[in-house]
């Protein structure tokens, strides 16, 4: 115990200090954003994002630096990171819907059915921490209810509490199954942007491969395979293909 204490004494001073600065950082890369200097802010940002930071709000600006700076490409690449931390920001939407106004490959997404429509627009009401915290705070409802039904000697205030703690631990369940898909979505990260300026889709992870269809910068696919330098993408209307590792970049 006294190790771990002495550990945490010497971590914490290094983890406030790496705050600290990057909240300089912040403040100075907003600065350099307001009198447009793009590029410079791009550079801070950039070093934010290196340093282990990671939040909605921190790759929005980076992406609308980028886009102010008229690189279409890593705009709309922090402008999607920013969506899987913050998938119902409606700014983060807007910039991102402008920036792919520039993609030159346009893609008809397939329709999907409506109760998978209905489940994604539930689970991106709130980022994970809401769900979360709405699950957590659903439970403690339930206890408190179970205390009630327990201890209490008047059959009404038994029979409102049971129900209502059947609906609270129903809700806890729902809001943690949403918290854990929204978790899961950010670990993934089985999505990606292409940066090649265009890139031949193969039928195999191989040069000689067949070409199956072209893709231009800014389009955004879906990881389903990797082989060595090769990774099998699927694009929203449902093509499928190989293109090498380097002409695409992670969100």
């Amino acid at each position: 115990m006294k190790k771990i204490v002495a550990l945490l004494l010497i971590v914490a001073p290094f983890f406030m200090m790496a705050q600290k600065n990057n909240q300089q950082l912040w403040e100075k890369a907003n600065a350099y954003f307001t009198t447009e200097e793009y590029q410079e802010a791009v550079s801070i940002y950039e070093s934010i994002v290196a340093s282990g930071e990671e939040s909605a709000k921190l790759y929005f600006n980076l992406g609308n630096a980028y886009y102010k700076n008229g690189d279409v490409n890593n705009a709309i690449l922090n402008y999607e990171r920013a969506k899987v931390l913050a998938p119902h920001d409606e700014d983060i939407e807007f910039n991102l819907n402008i920036a792919n106004q520039y993609v030159v490959t346009k893609i008809d997404e397939l329709p999907q059915p409506f109760f998978l429509r209905w489940r994604t627009s539930v689970v991106n009401k709130y980022p994970a921490d809401t769900w979360a915290f709405i699950s957590i705070g659903t439970f403690i409802i339930f206890l408190i209810l179970v205390g009630l039904f327990v201890f209490s000697r008047i059959a009404s205030v038994k029979r409102i509490s049971f129900w209502i703690g059947i609906l609270a631990i129903v809700s806890s369940g729902f809001s943690f199954s949403m918290a854990a898909q929204q978790k899961a979505k950010i670990n993934k990260r089985n999505h990606a942007i292409v940066f090649c300026p265009r890139v031949t889709v193969k039928s195999s992870p191989t040069e000689t491969g067949t070409d199956l269809f072209l893709m231009y910068e800014g389009v955004k696919v879906e990881i389903t395979d990797s082989l060595n330098t090769w990774k099998e993408i699927k694009l929203a209307d449902g093509n499928k293909g190989w293109c090498p590792d380097s002409c695409i970049v992670k969100i």
